[in-house]
């Protein structure tokens, strides 16, 4: 019989870290850290865990990319700031912080839009750091089709975030266009 409290007691640093990395929220990690001890506890009555913390990992990576899909599907515009945090002499610039804090969000969105299967190996490949074969046998895949599973996610990766920067660099050009009318108006 499987001691849980011992496995919780083991790993339940490693699955809280995993789900924080992606949610950045403690509540949705909190969350997320249940559902994942969940999926554990159903997987393991169906077939014998081998390797708890690469399953735990794997679970709970597919859990929080659950969790940033249904955040992104149905968050409002309206969401409140989080807590300012104490200010560090040794902190990053606040310009730097904020524009950090833009690109975690930007990446956690596109991993939100694209396949799942694609998003979970990216996550397990980069964030985890292991290797096709690693991840083909959490997955249950080949270890050719996750590299090309990994291929296509940073294809559709790129695609969604180079999308969001055109739309920005759009915005910009448009004020630039703006201003410019507005000044040759002025000499005439």
């Amino acid at each position: 019989m499987t001691d849980w409290s011992d496995i919780v007691r083991q790993h339940g640093p490693l699955v809280w870290k995993t789900a924080f990395r992606l949610l950045s929220n403690d509540a949705d990690a909190s969350d997320c850290f249940q559902d994942a001890f969940v999926s554990a506890l159903e997987l393991s009555r169906k077939e014998p865990i081998r390797h708890w913390p690469a399953t735990l990992k794997r679970l709970t990576t597919a859990r929080a990319l659950e969790r940033l899909r249904r955040r992104y599907r149905h968050a409002s515009r309206n969401e409140a700031l989080p807590d300012a945090p104490l200010i560090d002499d040794q902190a990053p610039k606040p310009s730097q912080s904020v524009m950090e804090a833009e690109i975690v969000d930007q990446l956690r969105n596109a991993l939100a839009s694209i396949d799942a299967v694609q998003a979970e190996v990216f996550c397990l490949s980069v964030f985890h750091e292991l290797g096709n074969r690693e991840v083909a046998e959490q997955l249950g895949l080949k270890a050719n089709h996750v590299g090309v599973l990994l291929h296509r996610a940073k294809k559709n990766l790129q695609d969604v975030l180079e999308g969001q920067c055109e739309g920005a660099v759009d915005i910009r050009s448009d004020e630039v266009s703006h201003s410019t009318t507005r000044s040759d108006e002025e000499k005439q």
